[in-house]
């Protein structure tokens, strides 16, 4: 199965996602650049292309992780495998 989202860093929260269309419900095969390992998750929302996919769930207030670095924080609890974005994460600039 060829690799539908990159993971920079054991330590990510999320993954960012290299294909299109990305549906609810569909298996998708990441690859952890750090350890060139493998990973597999389920798709619970539509993810664009370039967007985060949570690996884990995330707690509200909980810092996220995209390429080992702090993206921001969750402003509601996000599950396992649902899309990352404007809509559940702020940055903490402001």
């Amino acid at each position: 199965m060829a690799t539908q989202f990159i993971v920079h860093d054991k330590a990510d929260t999320v993954g960012v996602v290299v294909v299109e269309d990305v549906q609810p419900g569909q298996e998708l095969m990441g690859w952890t650049m750090q350890t060139d390992e493998t990973i597999s998750l389920k798709a619970l929302d539509s993810v664009p292309l370039g967007h985060k996919i949570a690996l884990r769930d995330i707690k509200a207030d909980e810092t996220v992780l995209k390429y080992g670095h702090d993206v921001g924080r969750a402003i509601r609890d996000i599950g396992k495998g649902r899309h990352v974005h404007i809509h559940n994460l702020k940055t903490k600039r402001w």
